[in-house]
């Protein structure tokens, strides 16, 4: 696994763009389709696996009674700062924690959630087989992937035209981390790899992105993400690779407010 695809690479800036511009151009609208599934459980103990700045703590610290005890992790020590910083509506515990290596007894939590994290695990039937392990008999987990980049029209357009800038090497962070991991059947059998034989649920929900200009996606993908260091590692500017996402943006969407679809599947795995 390359550097720029673990949970290391979301240092620097990258945090802080990321907190700034992709969670709210696409993080937020399936961080509460998700958690209002998990609120109708009713858990008592909730586990988060790659928690990063904390879209999805905020909504379950908002959302579930104060009873329910929420523990919030991630790889990245930057991440979780960043989320600690921003806070929550009530208490949380925050860890750093390694989803290959849950550091925590065998059914622990009533329930798990993973937004957008699952693509990242470098052995995904352990990862599964680990959130298996720390959840109590009857136990449900809620995670998130992006279905193919062709479905999801900004990544899609920034992708395509920062590669022009690279023809012989064009960044292939975006499509093959975050919307590499999108074939339901592929989903399923690593689910089933890791002890999750029956009672899997996969949606496939289609939901609009919204930006107040063509320039905040442009930065989001460039800057917010791993792909920053795939252009800078190329020699390339990060100025000139956003303002070439800019304007194929512009072109696509138009100069204004700009609006686009964006497509996940939302998996929900009970263990029996």
């Amino acid at each position: 696994m390359a550097t720029t695809d673990r949970g290391d690479a979301f240092q620097g800036s990258i945090p802080l763009v990321y907190e700034r511009c992709l969670v709210p151009l696409i993080f937020q609208p399936y961080a509460d389709e998700t958690v209002a599934r998990l609120v109708a459980s009713a858990p008592a103990r909730v586990l988060e696996i790659a928690a990063g700045t904390g879209v999805v703590t905020r909504a379950l610290a908002a959302w579930l009674p104060p009873s329910t005890a929420i523990v919030a992790t991630d790889l990245s020590e930057a991440m979780l700062q960043v989320a600690q910083t921003l806070g929550t509506a009530r208490p949380v515990a925050w860890q750093q924690a390694d989803a290959m290596q849950l550091p925590f007894e065998d059914g622990s939590f009533d329930a798990i959630v993973c937004q957008f994290g699952a693509m990242f695990f470098p052995d995904k039937p352990r990862a599964f087989a680990e959130a298996r392990r720390v959840l109590a008999p009857g136990g449900r987990f809620f995670f998130s992937v992006w279905d193919r980049i062709e479905d999801n029209e900004f990544p899609h357009v920034v992708l395509q035209a920062v590669g022009a800038l690279f023809p012989d090497d064009p960044p292939t962070f975006l499509e093959r981390i975050p919307h590499g991991y999108h074939d339901v059947a592929a989903i399923r059998a690593d689910l089933a790899a890791g002890g999750f034989q029956d009672d899997v649920v996969i949606e496939t929900i289609a939901l609009r992105s919204r930006a107040d200009a063509p320039r905040v996606p442009a930065v989001a993908f460039c800057q917010g993400t791993p792909m920053r260091s795939e252009i800078e590692t190329r020699g390339g500017s990060l100025l000139v690779a956003t303002d070439a996402a800019t304007r194929a943006l512009a072109a696509r969407f138009g100069e204004g407010a700009i609006d686009g679809r964006i497509q996940a599947h939302l998996v929900v795995a009970t263990k029996r």
